[in-house]
This record gives C-alpha cells, sequence and structure tokens, in this order.
C-alpha cells in the first residue's frame, strides 16, 4: 500500500515583509515534532515552508508539486489572512485534498478556524496524535469524523466537535523532533551556527497577554500544562542535532522559562557541561532566579539571557499583567548578571490596555536602574481570548474599523496611538538617557529626571514627528543588519562578538 502523503504549510512571513523573496526561514518546533511522529507512523511528510506570500498561480503550482493526500496549515493569529486568502483558492481548485489547520490561533479560536472556507478540520491542542489517528483513516479508506482534539467539518455544513484529549504529560514519550523537515542548514540561525531547541511545553505561569493563560484551560489534565523532556533525554536530542549539524556552536532555548523547575534546572545543567558545553542563550523570570541559578548558568555556557521585564509599575504590572514581582529584586537580579558577565536583554510592552505614557516612562526607567545591555519594546497586540484581550474588550478600547495590520491595535483616549509609537521607536534612546541620570550625583539626577520627564510628557513636544525620524533609522538599521547577516555570516558572528565583549568591559 502506498504511504498517505501529508504536506504541513508553514506561512513564515509577516505583513510586512510578505513579498520579501530573499529572506531565511526559521525552525518550527511543532511541525518538526509533527512529522516526526507522523514518520514514524510510516506516513511521506513533506514541507511547504513559505518564506514569502505566493500568488495564487505559484502556490497551487507548489501544492500540486508535492501530491498531498491531506494538508496542514500552522495558524498565527498574525497570518489568518494569509492562511484564509490560501485556503480558498484550494477550495477554487483542488477541493478534494482535505485540508486542516492548527497552532496557536486554531487552540484559542477553533470555533472562527473550522469557518475559513476551505478549511475541513481544525485541530485544538497538541497535534501530534489526532493527526497521526487522521492518516491511519485515510490509509484504511474510513472518513472518521470522532477522533479527539478535531473538529470536522462536513458537506453539509455541519461541524462536529470533538472533545480535547488530555495532553503529553511525558514528553519522552515522543520522538525526537523530525529538524529535517526543514532545509536545516539555510535557516536564519543556522547562517549564525546557531540551533534551536525547545526542551519542554508550556509555562507554570499565566501572565494575561499571553496565550498560555489559555491553551492549558483546554486541556483535561490541565496541572500538567509545564512539562520538560528528562534530562537524560534532553542531552540526547542535542547529541544527535550537533551529530546531523556539527557546524553548530551555538545553542537558543527557545522554552518558555529555562528555569521553571529548579530541581530539573540542577540535574541537567551539569550533564550540559559535561556532554555539551556550547554558548547558549535561553528565556528566564526574575521573580524564581537567584544567585547561585545564575552563577550555574554561567558556568554552563550561558551568554545571554532574555527575560521579560514588561511594564516598571509593580502595582500596574500585578493588576493587569498578574506578574507578581519586585522591582527591588530585578535590580538585584540585574546585578548578578553583571557580576558573571552574562548579557541581559529584556522584553517590554508599551500600549497596554489603561497604560499611559507616563507609565511607559516607569517602564524605561526601570530598564535605566537595571542597566541592562539591550531592550526590546513591543507594541501590545490583543490575542484573541487572551485575558488582557478580554480587558482590552471591557475598556472599549478595541476599535473593529482598525486595520488588522495597524502596528497599534488599540484606541486609547489617555493613550494616543502616535505617543505609543513614539514611545516604541524612542525607547532604547530613552533608557540611554536615563542610564547617564543616574550616574550623577543624587540631587543632581532628581533634578535632571524631573526635567527630562516634564518635556518627554509635555503636550507640546513633537512625539509624532519624533516617532517617523526613528522609525526611519530603525528600518535602516534592520536592513542593512539583515543583509550582513545573510551576505557575510562570519562578519555578522564576529561583529556580535565583538559587541558582546565590549559591553562586559565597559
Amino acid at each position: 500500500m502506498t504511504p498517505k502523503r501529508m504536506l504541513l504549510i508553514y506561512p513564515d512571513f509577516l505583513e510586512e515583509g510578505k513579498y520579501n523573496k530573499t529572506r531565511l526561514g526559521n525552525y518550527s518546533e511543532g511541525l518538526a515534532s509533527i512529522s516526526a511522529v507522523l514518520k514514524q507512523g510510516g506516513y511521506d511528510v513533506q514541507l511547504y515552508h513559505e518564506l514569502y506570500m505566493p500568488d495564487r498561480e505559484e502556490f497551487i503550482s507548489k501544492v500540486k508539486e508535492f501530491n498531498p493526500d491531506t494538508i496542514g496549515f500552522t495558524l498565527r493569529t498574525t497570518a489568518v489572512p494569509f492562511v484564509t486568502e490560501m485556503c480558498g483558492w484550494l477550495d477554487d481548485e483542488l477541493p478534494d485534498i482535505p485540508v486542516s489547520v492548527g497552532g496557536y490561533h486554531a487552540i484559542l479560536v477553533p470555533d472562527e478556524c473550522i469557518k475559513i472556507r476551505g478549511v475541513d478540520m481544525v485541530t485544538v491542542g497538541e497535534g501530534e496524535y489526532p493527526l497521526l489517528e487522521y492518516m491511519d483513516s485515510l490509509r484504511d479508506g474510513v472518513t472518521r469524523t470522532d477522533i479527539q482534539s478535531m473538529y470536522f467539518k462536513l458537506e453539509n455544513g455541519e461541524i462536529i466537535k470533538n472533545p480535547v484529549r488530555p495532553l503529553i504529560e511525558d514528553l519522552d514519550e515522543l520522538p525526537f523532533p523530525d529538524f529535517e523537515l526543514f532545509d536545516y542548514d539555510n535557516l536564519d540561525r543556522s547562517k549564525n551556527y546557531t540551533a534551536m531547541v525547545m526542551l519542554s511545553r508550556g509555562c507554570l505561569f499565566a501572565c494575561t497577554y499571553c496565550g498560555n493563560s489559555q491553551f492549558r484551560n483546554i486541556y483535561p489534565n490541565k496541572l500538567k500544562y509545564c512539562r520538560f523532556r528528562s534530562p537524560k533525554k534532553a542531552i540526547e536530542l542535542l547529541e544527535l542535532l550537533i551529530k546531523k549539524h556539527p557546524w553548530i556552536k551555538f545553542i537558543e532555548f527557545r522554552d518558555a522559562i529555562f528555569n521553571m523547575y529548579k530541581d530539573w534546572f540542577y540535574e541537567f545543567m551539569p550533564m550540559y557541561i559535561e556532554k555539551i558545553h556550547l554558548p547558549f542563550n535561553c528565556n528566564l523570570r526574575f521573580d524564581i532566579l537567584d544567585e547561585e541559578m545564575v552563577k550555574t548558568l554561567k558556568e554552563g555556557g550561558c551568554y545571554m539571557i532574555d527575560i521579560g521585564l514588561e511594564n516598571g509599575n509593580e502595582e500596574f504590572r500585578k493588576k493587569y499583567l498578574h506578574r507578581n514581582m519586585k522591582n527591588d529584586h530585578m535590580i538585584e537580579v540585574s546585578k548578578w548578571f553583571r557580576k558573571y558577565k552574562i548579557t541581559a536583554l529584556t522584553y517590554n510592552i508599551v500600549g497596554l490596555p489603561y497604560e499611559t505614557l507616563e507609565l511607559s516612562l516607569e517602564t524605561v526607567k526601570l530598564n535605566a536602574k537595571l542597566d541592562v545591555d539591550k531592550v526590546i519594546p513591543n507594541i501590545f497586540y490583543p490575542y484573541p481570548m487572551t485575558i488582557l484581550e478580554q480587558t482590552a474588550r471591557d475598556g472599549g478600547f478595541i476599535d473593529p474599523t482598525v486595520d488588522p495590520n495597524d502596528p497599534v491595535q488599540l484606541r486609547m483616549p489617555q493613550y494616543p496611538k502616535y505617543d505609543i509609537l513614539y514611545m516604541a521607536y524612542n525607547f532604547n534612546k530613552l533608557v540611554k538617557k536615563y542610564k547617564a541620570i543616574y550616574e550623577l550625583p543624587e540631587e543632581k539626577a532628581k533634578i535632571a529626571e524631573a526635567k527630562l520627564d516634564k518635556k518627554i510628557t509635555s503636550p507640546n513636544y513633537p512625539r509624532k514627528f519624533l516617532y517617523k525620524t526613528a522609525k526611519m533609522k530603525d528600518d535602516a538599521f534592520i536592513k542593512a543588519k539583515k543583509t550582513l547577516k545573510k551576505v557575510s555570516p562570519k562578519l555578522y558572528i564576529y561583529l556580535k562578538n565583538k559587541t558582546m565583549k565590549e559591553v562586559k568591559t565597559d
């Protein structure tokens, strides 16, 4: 019997770069895991890695070239317009090929996804075993609509919603991800000798802006939502990946929070030091860090950490983001990063529901007091079904007429759109200014801080003009950086390492 073929389609581009045909792609752990399980089951799996939005003719031609028995899209919220258009093309020209969608957006709003023209099925939750069951039914010539964790749309328009199966509690039961599903040597990170790896699923915390606050609730065993591969299996996975791709010089752990479980962390790190010991970066969380953990990270080869600061006001952060962290502890943690010479990068959000320009300035100031090496400001996006999306909706801040591609989705009278854009595009510049102020003697610092506060928040300050100027500079820098990374990855790595050394010797 000929094995059934599944084509996974990965729209790996954003609205602003959807026609850029020169960009490099990203690795997707979810697709790699699904492929591994299906291939283990005897099925042929191929990837259509879309690095740009194709036109109708190109898309249909490419799908026909794969000759699939079924198609599965991975769907994030910002890709909904692209996937909707492509599913319509499939419905017009290849209506006999069943189409499914899965991924973050499908988990959050499956009822919306199943209504997309051309979509026959939606996978709600972890997709490995629902899709394996579905492929088994295709192989056996049986039309099953009773597969747990899947919605089905029948020809008469009826929708069958099956219950969500328990999540996979023991990740060691899964085969290692199918890294070779991708053109792995030519991914964006690969050009910088970096491998993206995930050793866990889920998150212990319930930050209101994050999908994890809702993802866990769909499972009957939601208390088991946060899971890691065992340290032994995690090391085996890394060894296999490095064996297949010996050019790897850096590891980028993309787990939600690498230090989530203290016992796992202290069992894993000595094994990593002994068997892998490549430089790595990872995501951490302030309130579960202590100095011993930071020291261990450094001993293991950690050269950079990504950590969520989000908002600088303790009361606001606790009330609206459900992040109960103390600023004093965050400042203390940043001192440990400096002590052990680990580059620290903070993630920040501006334009949150009920936020003001003054509150965003508090975020800038906390970054300055932490004296971190890099800051990333993000503009709040109200992801469907998240707690903070509902908060924004209840506050009347979501205007249905706003273009979904608008960088500022909320319309708040106390925090106008161009003030949010000004803050986002001048965030780093402002952090540097306040850093310089805090280096002054205390009394002079207080006077200078109050003066700068007043200037920035003045109704006469040209924030809209300054946003546009900063955006032009930022766009030019990003373009130059991407070009260098693509054309001369060795030079890019050299300059990256040189910059890191300079930061540590300042």
